[in-house]
């Protein structure tokens, strides 16, 4: 697409076009952007959290507890599911459209091409920072994208940084070994300022030596099963989630216990055990488990809810993952299984799943809808979908295509 045709198509399709799949780790393009923009970034008071899985739920559940306490809360995240608007939220609201494109607009007016234009997730990071400046947010929570110290949202100076926790991911970029991926995930913490980590094993122990080498001041947080009477968070892992979730609220603002509990039981954040019922269909339970740590989590609550072996699993996956620590735990308790491509360029395609699985026995679909039609003849059971949120994102918008047709 020429550049005066992209300007004429607006900034979500712009946006479009720089491809979601590109990742160049750095700052410089982010704050070159920033500053040109102005600084939106220095507007509000910011906490950044990291993790290898958790990170979303800790961030949601928090700025939801923000919203209870009566703070103008930011809540900044990746990736979608349906709408790229998803990503952006001003008080427990999605972004509108218009807004994000008039925001995306500017920021590709001063990107232009060469050195200054950016990455999807960088031109995206930009623009919910000036959307958080315009809508006069007093604190945003936001997400890391990948690892921490090279990621763009890491241009924050927070006052609260998180780690929730330090597992085998994204290892071709924060690797090889855990103990780097620990460092990169603790690139977030400042000088002085508070860290809140909910880590084990070796990358705790990582984490503990950068805190001292940075000078930050470590908390670790122990899990809580306090909020599980009315979290709307499936499993046992939660727990872990919402006392580090609890605990950076609290660091913004006076929290009570009533506060607290309010907030937890308004968080929202789809696609996480996510269980859809549908007259006369089977039910649907929609969780991302993209690494074999969120797997493990997944066939836990499995176990806990007594339905392990009465589901049937439709199972997706990126090429890039590990596939074989993923799909073991979940095979393990799933009556019948189907596999399918999510729908993204770094998808493994569902014979290439099989072949890497050494499954040639199972059923390969194109697709999430032909993945579910072919389990579409039994209801007694729920399917369960799972081994990529982008592979939960494609039934979502199947469901939600079946809704409104």
């Amino acid at each position: 697409m020429s550049e005066r045709a992209t300007q004429r198509a607006g900034g979500l399709e712009w946006l479009d076009s720089l491809g979601p799949q590109k990742i160049r780790p750095g700052l410089s393009r982010t704050r070159a952007l920033l500053a040109a923009l102005g600084n939106p970034e220095r507007s509000f008071r910011s906490a950044l959290v990291a993790g290898t899985n958790g990170k979303g739920s800790t961030a949601a559940a928090a700025a939801a507890v923000l919203r209870a306490a009566g703070v103008r809360a930011g809540l900044y995240t990746s990736p979608h599911l349906v709408a790229v608007t998803e990503r952006i939220r001003v008080d427990e609201v999605d972004v509108s459209p218009p807004v994000l494109d008039d925001a995306l607009r500017l920021v590709e007016a001063l990107a232009g091409p060469g050195d200054l234009s950016p990455t999807y997730f960088e031109a995206l990071t930009v623009a919910a920072f000036e959307i958080f400046r315009r809508s006069r947010v007093r604190v945003a929570i936001v997400e890391v994208g990948i690892g921490g110290l090279l990621d763009a949202t890491n241009v924050l100076e927070p006052e609260v940084s998180v780690v929730t926790n330090i597992g085998a991911d994204h290892l071709e970029t924060l690797g090889p070994a855990i103990a780097d991926v620990a460092r990169q995930k603790a690139g977030i913490f400042r000088p002085g300022r508070l860290a809140l980590s909910g880590a084990a094993g070796e990358g705790r122990a990582v984490l503990r030596e950068e805190t001292l080498r940075i000078g930050a001041r470590l908390v670790e947080v122990p899990p809580t099963s306090r909020f599980r009477d009315v979290s709307p968070l499936p499993g046992r892992h939660q727990e872990a989630n919402l006392a580090l979730a609890a605990a950076l609220a609290t660091a913004f603002a006076p929290v009570d216990d009533d506060t607290l509990r309010r907030g937890v039981a308004a968080t929202r954040w789809p696609g996480r055990l996510q269980r859809i019922s549908r007259n006369g269909c089977c039910d649907l339970i929609l969780d991302g488990a993209h690494n074999p740590d969120g797997a493990s989590a997944l066939a836990a609550w499995l176990d806990e809810e007594g339905i392990s072996g009465r589901v049937d699993l439709l199972f997706g996956a990126l090429s890039d993952k590990d596939l074989a620590g993923i799909f073991r735990p979940l095979a393990a308790r799933s009556r019948r299984i189907v596999l399918a491509s999510p729908d993204s360029p770094r998808a493994a395609p569902a014979e290439e799943l099989a072949r890497r699985l050494g499954r040639s026995d199972l059923p390969a679909a194109s697709s999430a809808a032909e993945g579910l039609a072919c389990l579409a003849d039994a209801s007694d059971v729920p399917v369960l979908v799972a081994g990529s949120l982008y592979l939960v994102g494609d039934v979502l918008k199947l469901l939600r295509t079946e809704s409104s047709g």
